[in-house]
């Protein structure tokens, strides 16, 4: 079978970490999550182009989407020259900038050798490293983590934990295996590592026993996601290889400040 040799990232993001609902309108994929993460609750332009009037009427329609939702209007935008017009349009109405990300990528290399008997390897998220992940990454309550358990189990994936010397969970991450649109990709997701149990390696070995059993399911092509402010997990990442291959950060929707009378 002839691989991709790099598919739209943005479909591979959004296959990887699908939110729980999601409509499709025009070039744009409207998703939501009752809040929980910014991707799965943010517009996914597919087709950032167009006239500006056609994204003014396309901007009213995903406002109206996220208010019956009570979710403010965010964008998931690439920085690229496809993206400009709309970045554009989002520049007057006044859209934020926050949480600027690289998209990191590499090719399969040397990850064959002796299994690292010390990381487990699952295919479900066990309530371990669920709480381990969110206890660093997460963002709310009991019912919050169910939604994103809800989001992680919505793309079959590869689950790593390592425990410390006093066998507590102390780093996990993911491993996501898209559809077989994806043509070879997997996407390194919810690396994290205990507070209190970093700068031990764990983050290193999470990582390369999920590109070690990557091959057997298929893939031999990488992306990662990882915020520009990170310096330590970049470093990390560049050691191992992958390198930048985009940027996207999202713009959110300032509140409106409405007039009050007595």
């Amino acid at each position: 079978m002839k691989r991709n040799p790099m598919p739209d990232i943005g479909a591979l993001m959004d296959a990887a970490w699908p939110a729980a609902e999601r409509e499709v309108s025009g070039g744009w994929v409207l998703r939501a999550a009752a809040g929980v993460t910014q991707r799965a609750n943010s517009v996914w332009p597919r087709d950032p182009g167009g006239e500006p009037a056609r994204q003014l009427a396309a901007l009213r329609s995903a406002r109206l989407w996220y208010r019956n939702r009570r979710l403010p209007l965010i964008f998931q935008m690439f920085e690229d020259p496809r993206s400009a017009p709309l970045h554009a349009v989002l520049d007057a109405e006044g859209f934020t900038r926050q949480s600027e990300t690289l998209v990191l990528v590499r090719k399969a290399g040397a990850e064959s050798g002796p299994a690292d008997t010390g990381v487990e390897l699952a295919t479900t998220p066990s309530a371990e490293w669920l709480r381990l992940w969110w206890s660093v990454d997460g963002r709310g309550d009991e019912t919050a983590m169910a939604v994103a358990r809800g989001i992680l189990e919505g793309c079959p994936a590869l689950y790593a934990l390592l425990r410390d010397d006093a066998g507590a969970p102390a780093a996990v991450g993911r491993l996501a295996v898209p559809p077989a649109g994806a043509l070879g990709w997997g996407g390194l997701y919810c690396m994290a590592t205990r507070p209190d149990a970093r700068r031990r390696g764990y983050a290193a070995r999470i990582l390369q026993a999920l590109l070690a059993a990557a091959p057997e399911r298929g893939l031999d092509r990488y992306w990662l996601l990882v915020t520009a402010a990170n310096s330590a997990a970049r470093e990390l990442y560049a050691r191992a290889g992958f390198q930048e291959a985009g940027r996207y950060l999202y713009r959110q929707e300032r509140p409106k400040r409405h007039l009050t009378g007595c």
